[in-house]
């Protein structure tokens, strides 16, 4: 396994979503950097091949099966933009549902603020922070409630602020 300071911690737009997610705090980027057998669980449970489901990243050439039909790389892309926030039909109705479905994305509208603020660069350093362990440094998702490598909780900064609505969204699909 890889161990926490050879993740990505220089800003690289192939690791951020147009929408604002941050790929180094996604589970199935987690897992296709070095958590192999977290990978195969997940492509086990929910019925797709290992190679389905690693990501690299929602700008690389190798996303997730859940990444791949994504539209509003391709929206941004027409409009000539970095980020849905500099929209001028910012949040559209599309970017609002994908938003409200799952606890990962509770931070979308704060994360296209941000990068308006202070900018890409400054906002990746930030997320660094927000997603890493406080004990080891580790990477963690908005899923792992513990550090997946040290066990301290909560495991990053995302975890604390969002916990709530973590747990209820994780009872509703077991």
């Amino acid at each position: 396994m890889a161990e926490a300071n050879q993740y990505p911690h220089t800003p690289d737009k192939k690791l951020t979503a147009v929408c604002g997610l941050f790929c180094p705090g996604c589970a199935l980027f987690i897992y296709t950097l070095d958590d192999p057998e977290r990978l195969k669980g997940f492509s086990d449970r929910f019925g797709c091949s290992i190679e389905e489901v690693k990501c690299e990243g929602c700008r690389s050439e190798k996303r997730c099966i859940y990444c791949n039909n994504c539209t509003f790389d391709k929206c941004a892309a027409d409009k000539g933009i970095e980020f849905c926030g500099d929209c001028d039909e910012y949040p559209c109705e599309q970017l609002k549902e994908f938003q409200s479905a799952r606890p990962h994305r509770i931070e979308l509208w704060a994360a296209q603020q941000r990068i308006k603020e202070v900018g890409y660069e400054k906002w990746y350093t930030e997320m660094v922070r927000h997603y890493s362990c406080p004990q080891c440094g580790a990477f963690n998702s908005a899923y792992d409630l513990a550090c997946r490598k040290c066990g301290a909780t909560p495991s990053c900064a995302y975890v604390d602020q969002h916990r709530d609505e973590i747990t209820k969204f994780m009872e509703s699909v077991k």
